[in-house]
């Protein structure tokens, strides 16, 4: 899969096979030197037009620590305050050369229009209330190493899932 947006169309087998990575560079975390050349020759940009410190750190130390260079946008200093939209943010970072970019957006459906209007791959750090996939993938890794398997577990999600993402995700 070129991008990750959501999981419609991903098959048991390929969400099986990220998790295995997964684990791998979580063993590079383990070495003196957490980095491997995977990205080197990379532009990775993570681009938040909604507030976020976890998601956005966790991407930009992930994408360091695999050697590619990291373009951090902060929609609250940008053009965007000038009235700049969505679409021209993107064409701009891609007119600059960004290979990748995570996309954190208040507005549902921004990563998928975003595919439309960038060559590079997008990856759906959050979009409105519609998805969360990168988070579903760690609740989804985090379950299995607990529990040792995936097959027969019956998951209770509590909180206001009407409105979390994540949520709306993980099911």
């Amino acid at each position: 899969m070129r991008h990750l947006l959501d999981f419609q169309g991903w098959s048991r087998t390929e969400v099986e096979s990220l998790l295995d990575t997964a684990r791998v560079m979580r063993e590079v975390l383990e070495r003196p030197i957490k980095k491997v050349p995977a990205l080197q020759g990379f532009t990775v940009a993570t681009v938040f037009f909604e507030p976020s410190t976890r998601t956005r750190i966790s991407f930009e130390l992930a994408a360091r620590r695999m050697s590619a260079d990291v373009v951090s946008f902060a929609a609250q200093t940008s053009s965007l305050q000038k009235g700049e939209s969505y679409k021209d943010t993107l064409l701009t970072l891609e007119a600059m050369g960004v290979d990748a970019y995570v996309i954190r957006a208040d507005s549902a459906g921004v990563p998928h229009q975003a595919t439309r209007w960038v060559k590079g791959a997008v990856i759906n750090g959050g979009d409105g209330r519609r998805a969360h996939p990168t988070q579903a993938l760690l609740d989804l890794l985090t379950v299995q190493e607990a529990k040792g398997r995936l097959d027969g577990l019956k998951v209770a999600i509590i909180g206001d899932i009407a409105h979390s993402r994540v949520a709306r995700s993980d099911i």
